[in-house]
This record gives structure tokens, sequence and C-alpha cells, in this order.
């Protein structure tokens, strides 16, 4: 026997070194692919919405009437259409009745009928907070239902208050419900007391001034 034939390669050693190189090879080139995958997450233009707490005012869809949302805080500070931003509320929309809610895009009239007002609270400081709901504009000359409700958002969404009320003109102010919040956020007490938010000569003025400038 040659030295040559003792160390000669086995034929089955060779087809399972093939097979096991071209295993890896397989895996080699799969993870380099799942690598080029990989991609992290796009959060450039992300909005944070957070939010503790949300006031809505809703009223028949498709109804031409102006209902106002306003909202008092323990420090005085008001939000409602005049004064979109106040301590840590914002008025979110100011919803006109049936003005805006349509719009024309490539010739065709597109509709939103929803009639709703929203109030976020984004953050928490304690005290009393006042919603009332002002009929600014009566159009169709009859009494307006609207429903308020205010939801606590975190950790879970609950609803405090779900309630009613039926403006009947305008410059009706009502108190839909007064809650006072304690230092970490919890709903200590509720009342429905009324406290006009809106002094009447500053509704005139405001009055006034909005048909002034609808008459241009």
């Amino acid at each position: 026997m040659t030295g040559d034939k003792l160390f000669a390669p086995n034929e089955d050693q060779n087809a399972f070194t093939d097979i096991l190189f071209n295993a890896l090879l397989g895996f080699a080139f799969m993870f380099c692919v799942a690598f080029i995958l990989i991609r992290p997450e796009v959060t450039d233009g992300k909005i944070n919405p957070k939010a503790e707490f949300m006031i809505t005012a809703q009223w028949p869809d498709g109804h031409q009437d102006d209902v106002d949302l306003i909202v008092e805080d323990g420090e005085g500070n008001l939000v409602w259409f005049d004064a979109r931003e106040a301590g840590l509320m914002h008025l979110d929309r100011d919803d006109r009745g049936w003005l805006g809610d349509s719009i024309i895009v490539s010739g065709k009239k597109i509709e939103n009928p929803l009639n709703q007002e929203t109030v976020t609270i984004r953050g928490i400081a304690a005290g009393e907070y006042v919603v009332n709901v002002l009929h600014y504009k009566a159009e169709s000359g009859s009494p307006v239902p609207v429903k308020v409700k205010v939801e606590k958002l975190n950790p879970q969404v609950k609803v405090i208050f779900a309630g009613n009320n039926v403006l009947t003109g305008a410059g009706d102010e009502q108190t839909a419900i007064r809650f006072r919040l304690n230092a970490t956020g919890e709903v200590l007490e509720m009342a429905t007391r009324d406290k006009l938010l809106i002094r009447a000569e500053d509704f005139n003025s405001k009055q006034e001034n909005t048909n002034q400038a609808g008459s241009q």
C-alpha cells in the first residue's frame, strides 16, 4: 500500500464537507439580508397628543347653530374660541355649526356634518374646573340639545361625567359640570351649580364684531 493512498480523501467526507459549507454560506447570506432590512423606527414628524383629560360638547350633526365650549381651570384661566390656549388647556377645534362643514376638492363638495368641540387638559393642576356651553349663534330659532362628556384618559380612559344641556337661544350660557381635582389628578367632587364664565357685555361685543366681519 503506497503512502499517497493512506491519506486519500473519502468521497463521503467530501460530500459532507460540501453540504456543510453550502449550509454555512446560506446562513451567512440570510443574516446579511436580514441585517440590511433592519431600519430604525422613523419618529420625525410624529406628534404626541398627550393629555390627561378630554372634554367634548356635541350637538346634532348638520345643525346650523354655533355652540361654544368654555372651560375654566382652578387658576381662573379660560379657554374658548377667543382664547384657544390657556394654562394647560387647549381648544382643539372651534366648530361653528354648518359654517365650514364643507369644502370643494377637485370640483367635488365634501361635507363633514359632525358638530363637536373638544378641549384637552394636557397636565394636572389641582383645583376646580368649570365646563360651560354657550349658544353663540342661533340660526334655527329652536332649542339645541348639547351632550357634554368629560373623560379621564390616564392610566386608562374613564368617563367621569356625561350629561345633556338644552340651549334656548343666542347668549344662553349654562354650566354642564364643575369638578375638582387634587394634585394627582383624582376627581374629588362634582357639581352642576351655574357659574357664568362669559360676561354679557363680552358676548355682545363678540357678536357685534362677528356680524360686522360677516357684512364686509
